[in-house]
């Protein structure tokens, strides 16, 4: 049973496909998927290293910022129908799951165009026009943001309310003592505060935590730093700064070690880091990304404030004054910081990439 997926361009539309094909596989062993993917997308590094057959076709973005570069996309597009069709006759999919950005837009039409079923999985609270332009030909829609939906188009689609698939917290939490001892903290005694700025690191993010560091942390604040691996060996002469309270890394893996120790963070707004964050019931600072397409995160941050999830902090107001604020108001306040993880729990869908595997595998067969 070949089922497709499609998704990429970045991290947060490849990522969801991964954790949903891997809980397809899970619950039925005949169960096929095969990405299909863009040259010049993440997936194109990530893929090869997957255990999934895939496809990377010629696909582009719309240069919307450059429109006379779109003949690229025209073209690319053209070749890659035909790529795609004939990757399709020598065995025919039996669904569809797009999980947005450019890289999804020609399978899903390749769908539409063929009448085989199509799910969608949105991540964002505004959805991109990938999702929106093919939400009206889906049988299911899964939102990681119930908002999502007011923003498509409703025509016989089904919309789940499913959260976004992450891989979840294990069932039996770390213990928070033994987590915080092995990144070197006292077992208890002063909250820690997790800092990133994605994968990648961010600069903006990472010359305001540096210049916080230096003039000093709040009191028995701890601090866990990752810069991401372009700007690690800039900052990484803080790590032990503020008498052993900092630790800088270039990159968190395992995450889930970080995640175990954090009582709060500050990080950027995308959709796949807040399901974490509240899977793990780790109250955020949300500094949005202000480059993100369509500007969704932050959308996604000010939607998780009015919620009380979240603090929504743009990245034009932070300074190291502003970032001192918060965090010093976050400290003083521990029902506040309760109660924000209490109101991110109830968002938070840890089980999100089965319960959606399952609803595929049914669309798949035609229940």
């Amino acid at each position: 049973m070949r089922i497709f997926f499609a998704g990429g361009g970045t991290g947060g539309h490849l990522y969801p496909g991964l954790a949903i094909a891997r809980a397809l596989v899970a619950l039925d062993a005949e169960a096929r998927p095969f990405f299909v993917g863009a040259k010049r997308g993440i997936e194109r590094d990530v893929l090869p290293t997957t255990e999934f057959p895939h496809a990377l076709l010629d696909l582009h973005p719309l240069y919307r910022s450059q429109p006379w570069n779109n003949w690229k996309t025209l073209a690319g597009a053209s070749s890659a129908w035909t790529a795609l069709f004939r990757i399709a006759a020598k065995d025919p999919p039996r669904a569809v799951v797009g999980t947005g950005g450019y890289a999804a837009g020609l399978a899903l039409g390749f769908a539409a165009a063929t009448g085989t079923p199509l799910c969608i999985q949105e991540q964002n609270s505004y959805p991109g026009l990938t999702t929106r332009v093919f939400a009206r030909w889906a049988r299911e829609v899964y939102l990681g943001y119930p908002e999502a939906e007011r923003h498509m188009p409703h025509r016989g689609a089904t919309f789940v309310d499913s959260g976004n698939p992450i891989q979840p917290p294990p069932a039996t939490r770390p213990d928070r003592g033994a987590a915080r001892r092995q990144w070197g903290f006292p077992t208890s005694g002063g909250p820690v505060l997790l800092v990133y700025g994605g994968s990648q690191g961010s600069r903006a993010m990472n010359e305001v935590l540096d210049a916080w560091v230096e003039r000093g942390l709040p009191p028995s604040l701890h601090l866990i730093w990752a810069t991401g691996k372009g700007t690690f060996d800039e900052f990484a002469r803080r790590d032990g700064a503020c008498d052993g309270r900092v630790r800088v890394r270039a990159y968190l893996s395992p995450i889930a070690d970080a995640y175990a120790a954090a009582d709060f963070a500050v990080t950027r707004a995308g959709a796949m880091t807040t399901a974490e964050l509240f899977a793990w019931r780790i109250p955020p600072v949300l500094v949005p990304l202000p480059t993100a397409a369509a500007d969704h995160q932050t959308s996604n941050a000010a939607t998780l404030e009015q919620a009380g999830a979240a603090v929504h902090l743009p990245q034009a107001q932070l300074t190291v004054e502003r970032l001192d604020e918060v965090v010093r108001a976050l400290v003083a306040d521990p029902g506040r910081l309760a109660a924000m993880a209490d109101a991110g729990a109830r968002r938070a869908r840890p089980e999100a990439a089965t319960e959606i595997a399952r609803r595929v595998l049914a669309v798949a067969k035609g229940k």
